[in-house]
């Protein structure tokens, strides 16, 4: 019938439908009917229970009862005469006399209580849904009375009640099949009481500090899962309504409420927040909907602000939405002024506020997921504050935080990698990469959080492969998969040390990489087909672009192509720091500048390639020659300062070469600079003279504020008065230069910035400039699950990968260390040999023949015996034999280490028959019809029987060897069982070996292969033997 049946484990009669759904709908009557009037018998009994009720009660005199208690007893008079369907019936009939019980001021706090619990009984009943009559207002009054709640204070216990009965009819709102018809600005209300009762509990009971939490945990989660099926409200809004940007003010007296509720002895409690002024604090100095209705007066215009009023009173979607996320995001900013005063905070400003926001905020990304970037304001959001602060904390000497924080960045990339290109960047090079090395000062636990995250992330199949073609194959970008790949090799190498957790973990994550690169041969790859790359001609390397991001036949060669460019570039600026002039020479013949040098050429050069000595920039850049003077000018154009500080853009300006020393070149440098930025942000400067004077001005004060040899600095005064009349004419406003002064005390602009490769802070200036380069990047490639660019990626990783593979295989102890090992072996196997990377499987094959210990097996009294109790060697020799069948057509050099291996175990007496070609032994050995393989069974009888007296063969090898050793034929004692037992695993081993196949099946190989293992079998055959 379209509404919710509550009899739900009742199957409907099918032959009786109309009848079924008639008795159903009687019983809801009744139902309803009964629990309201027990309600309201509930309510009147504590009631009465209050001399101020009682005794107007027991009086007799109608006039004299409270209009409280004449609502509740009306009430009671009508539920049991209504005889329509209760979603005919308007809700407000029967919620209105105990919302009017939980708004009186005259009421306490058991009173309050008792209805609350009846409003909630209602609620969860679900007799209210959006079909119901005037449900809107029905439920706007829910949330309107209970968040204005108000009731005398008797005692703490009770006081603790009624809040967490709050929590409860806020929580039932939003959970009701009636919350859609909550209005953006009720839903903003009901986070706000939720987060007020938060900072209450502070100074209370564990108990409801805990419930209040959960609940806004809840709410958030309910809000947030409703976006996917949101319509995009962004063409209702205005342009410059509400801006993002504002941080939330006031603060300080936000986290001050709920310390004087019980203060000059009026003993009242209340949650007052009106609904058009819903806030967060005693105060009301911030709130959701007011920062919004300020927002809204200082930009929309005349026009906008009944507009957006008129937004916000619509059902709830993404203006509410918009406005928690961004409150939640302040919450990160608050650790910015934490220097809070003597008083006492509700909530310690070490770990509980941001570990609270940052989980409010994980919920929120999770429920919300791709759905997020439909709608431009939450993304603007994560983009920018949201991720500067996850920057932040990530940064955090608290584990907890740090954890909290990848958590939600592994989330975005799941959900939002396609936006956040170069904040993930910024992420890995500023966080992770710095964290997970103890050089940086991180302490254990950090690197240990840091490992963690970089292992989840490389256990999502496509990461390494979209870090490698977005960011390593980009010139602008720095090459994290690289920094990755090798920061997880050296940290798996136990250096002077045992194997500890952290060596393991940083393995787990090597393999993960490496077997996703494995599972993807299988889905077919082109890497195998292409060539290398060649630049036929010269063309602008800052200017190649990709016609389609979405057609790996367009983007495979682009990245390829533009990485080739990058390596180029790199080793064009290794050139360059030995000799400027051979650097230049060497890219013009690699055709990255032209054969006529151009300054634009030689500036992109300069601005876009990492690794150059900054000192040799800088002296180029500040030279008088013409030429110099020109790349000078448009390396100033190839910045970004649209709408920037002066500070901030001369900042950013000077991180990218050193100021020379000289005043001329220092002239011609900032008159470079003050004509770009006056061109782009000219904001209140008269002209770019006045931006030259200014820059000069903070140089000199950066000077002044920052050298140890200064003794007298520079106040503020003195800056403001050495400023004058350089605006055309004119003074600069003080709040303007006062702004300026501060910053450069507070935070020095380094005229010597950091040389090389290493991992940078994230400072404001470089994170303006990397929100400015995020409007302009590239788009993010998204990777499948085809290998196109493995090829490339494991060339790079391969060596330092199998190094730290073998160094933990060596130094580990225990057997799901070793199969870990062994997993990996295997997989660096299958991408050599399907990527036709012959010497990478050569040297793989060479490390693992070292573990097999058959190489120096002469060395060891029972060599037999010591492999059968050596699990390593063991499983290192299944590995090395299984390669060889598998992959031997790409085996190159290696089948000289297999062939040592085999005459080996050949001088032990464990190979098989056919191998040995021993008539006796053949004699005694049946063999597979099918396979040509020896039976285990006969193959451990014969080497048990070997364990006792010396078999003697009619086999020529078998009597040559038997002539060597007659002096030493002596009867053997009978073994022991751990004997046994060892020798029989080690028959097992070589069974599982299948050596035989190797021989057998070669005239199968490739020519190659097969020409390299003839020759390692001539080679062999020629050498003298050894033991």
């Amino acid at each position: 019938m379209g509404r919710l049946k509550l009899n739900t484990g009742i199957k409907s009669i099918e032959e009786e439908p109309e009848e079924h759904d008639a008795a159903v709908e009687s019983n809801r009557v009744d139902l309803l009917a009964y629990v309201i009037n027990s309600e309201v018998s509930a309510v009147l009994a504590v009631m009465r229970r209050n001399v101020r009720w009682g005794g107007r009660y027991i009086s007799g005199d109608d006039q004299l009862e409270d209009s409280l208690i004449q609502s509740l007893k009306t009430l009671r008079k009508q539920i049991f005469t209504w005889q329509n369907p209760w979603h005919t019936i308007d809700p407000a009939l029967y919620l209105q006399p105990f919302l009017d019980v939980i708004q009186s001021d005259e009421t306490g706090a058991p009173i309050t209580g008792v209805a609350l619990l009846s409003v909630y009984k209602i609620l969860t009943l679900d007799v209210i849904d959006q079909n119901t009559l005037n449900v809107e207002d029905a439920m706007q009054l829910v949330v309107d009375a209970v968040t204005s709640c108000r009731f005398e204070v008797t005692d703490p216990a009770s006081e603790e009640m009624v809040l967490m009965k709050i929590l409860q009819v806020l929580l039932a709102c939003m959970k009701s099949k009636a919350s859609v018809m909550l209005s953006n600005q009720h839903v903003c209300t009901i986070v706000n009481t939720c987060f007020r009762i938060v900072h209450q509990a502070g100074s209370k009971s564990e108990l409801l500090q805990r419930i209040s939490r959960h609940t806004m945990h809840e709410l958030v989660k309910c809000i947030f899962s409703h976006l996917p099926d949101v319509e995009s409200a962004e063409r209702t809004m205005v342009n410059g309504v509400a801006s993002l940007k504002q941080e939330i003010g006031g603060m300080d007296n936000d986290y001050a409420f709920g310390s004087k509720q019980m203060e000059n002895g009026n003993g009242n409690s209340e949650l007052d927040g009106q609904a058009s002024t819903v806030n967060f604090g005693s105060n009301a100095s911030t709130a959701l909907v007011a920062r919004e209705e300020n927002a809204i007066g200082t930009g929309g215009g005349k026009d906008a602000l009944p507009f957006d009023l008129h937004l916000m009173t619509e059902p709830y979607g993404v203006p509410c939405m918009v406005e928690i996320f961004h409150f939640l995001c302040s919450l990160l900013n608050v650790v910015e002024h934490s220097g809070m005063g003597t008083r006492s905070n509700t909530i310690a400003f070490d770990e509980d506020v941001p570990l609270f926001a940052l989980g409010l905020i994980n919920s929120a990304v999770e429920l919300g997921g791709p759905s997020i970037r439909c709608h431009p304001r939450l993304l603007s959001l994560i983009q920018d504050e949201l991720f500067r602060n996850l920057m932040q904390f990530g940064l955090s000497m608290s584990p907890l935080i740090l954890s909290m924080v990848c958590s939600i960045v592994l989330n975005l990339y799941h959900h939002l990698r396609t936006e956040l290109k170069l904040q993930l960047e910024a992420f890995f090079s500023c966080v992770i990469l710095r964290l997970a090395q103890s050089r940086y000062g991180a302490s254990y636990q950090q690197q240990e959080v840091a490992m963690e995250a970089l292992v989840d992330f490389c256990r999502q199949k496509t990461f390494m492969v979209e870090m490698y073609g977005n960011l390593d194959c980009d010139i602008t970008c720095s090459n994290v998969f690289e920094e990755l790949a090798n920061l997880l090799s050296k940290s798996a190498f136990p250096v002077n040390c045992p194997l500890s957790a952290m060596h393991i973990l940083a393995l787990d994550g090597l393999i993960a990489v490496i077997q996703g690169m494995a599972e993807r041969i299988g889905n077919g790859s082109v890497s195998s087909e292409q060539g290398p790359v060649h630049l036929e001609e010269y063309t602008p390397f800052w200017m190649v672009k990709c016609d389609d991001y979405s057609d790996p036949n367009h983007w495979v060669p682009f990245v390829r192509r533009r990485k080739y460019i990058k390596r180029r570039l790199m080793i064009g600026a290794d050139h360059f720091n030995r000799d400027p002039k051979k650097g230049l020479e060497f890219l013009q013949g690699t055709h990255l500048l032209p054969d006529k040098l151009d300054p634009q050429s030689v500036a992109c050069f300069f601005r876009y390639t990492a690794g150059l000595d900054k000192n040799l920039v800088g002296d180029f850049l500040g030279n008088h020659d013409e030429f110099c003077v020109q790349v000078l000018h448009e390396f100033a154009w190839t910045f970004d300062f649209q709408d920037m500080n002066l500070d901030t853009a001369l900042r950013l300006f000077l991180e990218t070469f050193r100021l020379p020393g000289e005043s001329q070149k220092i002239q011609r440098v900032l008159e470079a600079f003050s004509e770009r930025y006056y061109e782009q942000s000219p904001l209140i400067l008269a002209n770019k003279d006045a931006a030259l004077l200014l820059s000069y001005s903070l140089i000199m004060l950066n000077t002044d504020q920052h050298n140890v040899q200064v003794k007298k600095k520079m106040t503020e005064e003195d800056f403001i008065r050495n400023n004058r009349h350089i605006n055309g004419g004119s003074d600069l406003p003080r709040e303007f230069l006062t702004e300026l002064y501060h910053s450069i005390c507070k935070n020095e602009i380094r005229t010597t910035p950091e040389q090389g490769f290493g991992y940078p802070e994230m400072t404001p200036s470089r994170w303006i400039d990397l929100m400015h380069k995020s409007k302009k990047t590239a788009p993010f490639i998204l990777s499948d699950s085809r290998a196109y660019l493995d090829h490339d990626m494991f060339a790079i990783m391969s060596g330092p990968t199998i190094a730290a593979i073998s160094v933990v295989f060596d130094n580990a102890e225990h057997d799901d260390v070793y199969q870990t090992c062994i997993d990996g072996f295997l997989a660096v196997a299958k991408i050599s040999a399907c990527h036709h990377l012959e010497d990478v499987l050569d040297d793989l094959v060479v490390s693992l023949c070292k573990f097999t210990t058959l190489l120096n097996s002469s060395l060891v009294e029972e060599p037999v015996l010591a492999f059968g109790d050596d699990a390593k060697a063991r499983m290192a020799t299944v590995t090395v034999f299984t390669i060889a069948n598998r992959y031997g057509d790409y085996i190159r050099t290696g089948w000289r280490n297999i062939l040592d291996c085999i005459l080996r175990l050949h001088k032990l007496g464990l190979l098989p028959a056919r191998v040995a070609s021993d008539a006796a032994d053949e004699s005694e050995l049946t063999a597979d019809p099918v396979h040509g393989k020896p039976i285990a069974n006969s193959l451990s009888s014969v080497h048990m029987q070997s364990m006792g007296t010396p078999r003697r063969s009619s086999g020529l090898m078998g009597r040559f060897s038997q002539l060597l050793n007659l002096d030493t034929e002596e009867p053997r004692s009978q073994p022991t069982e751990q004997q046994l037992a060892a020798h029989q695993r080690t028959l097992q081993t070589i069974q599982k070996c299948h050596v035989d196949s190797i021989f057998t099946e070669s005239k199968f190989l490739q020519a190659e292969s097969l020409l390299q293992l003839a020759r390692a079998l001539i080679w062999a055959a020629g050498r003298p033997q050894k033991g």
